[in-house]
């Protein structure tokens, strides 16, 4: 009796649908790898100072799918002087379901698809580097969450100011 019970509620019950998510393809969209003052640069003490700058983009494309694109650019310079430059563009096709919540899928093109992208980068640029006869060099991890968090905290205080500013009486 309890059995009947139990599977008649689960049968009128409304099933939930899952929210929908599915990597389509991950591919490098555009590499580069430039060494202009080499071979000189190789005959210099390796005391490279180095710039990493990262971004990230995405457009909506049809059905639910999403291009997400992860740059992560890397300058080496030693005394004054480019040893390389590396930028790798690290795209990938991602399937987000229209049942997720506009914020939640906002995180998820904001943070969790470039968390899914950077490790690709991260070995690509190694492997460029590696390739170029420089020393190992490895990217540090990146917490996509926080950075995403401070961007819409950001943009929330903006729309604060904006809002403040409209309302303020005219003088």
């Amino acid at each position: 009796m309890a059995d009947e019970i139990q599977t008649g509620a689960a049968e009128e019950a409304p099933q939930a649908k899952n929210p929908q998510f599915h990597i389509q393809r991950i591919y490098c969209k555009d590499i580069s790898f430039e060494t202009p003052n080499s071979p000189a640069i190789f005959t210099k003490e390796w005391k490279p100072e180095m710039k990493v700058d990262m971004d990230t983009k995405s457009v909506k494309l049809e059905d639910n799918n999403y291009e997400v694109v992860l740059t992560i650019t890397l300058q080496a310079k030693v005394e004054d002087q480019t040893a390389f430059l590396v930028e790798v563009q690290q795209a990938g096709i991602f399937l987000i379901g229209d049942e997720l919540p506009e914020p939640q899928k906002a995180h998820m093109i904001g943070a969790f698809c470039p968390n899914t992208l950077f490790p690709y980068a991260r070995e690509t640029v190694a492997t460029l580097i590696n390739k170029g006869t420089f020393p190992v060099f490895n990217l540090q991890p990146v917490n996509f969450d926080a950075i995403f968090a401070q961007y819409m905290q950001k943009r929330a205080q903006q729309a604060q100011a904006e809002q403040a500013a409209a309302e303020a009486p005219l003088q």
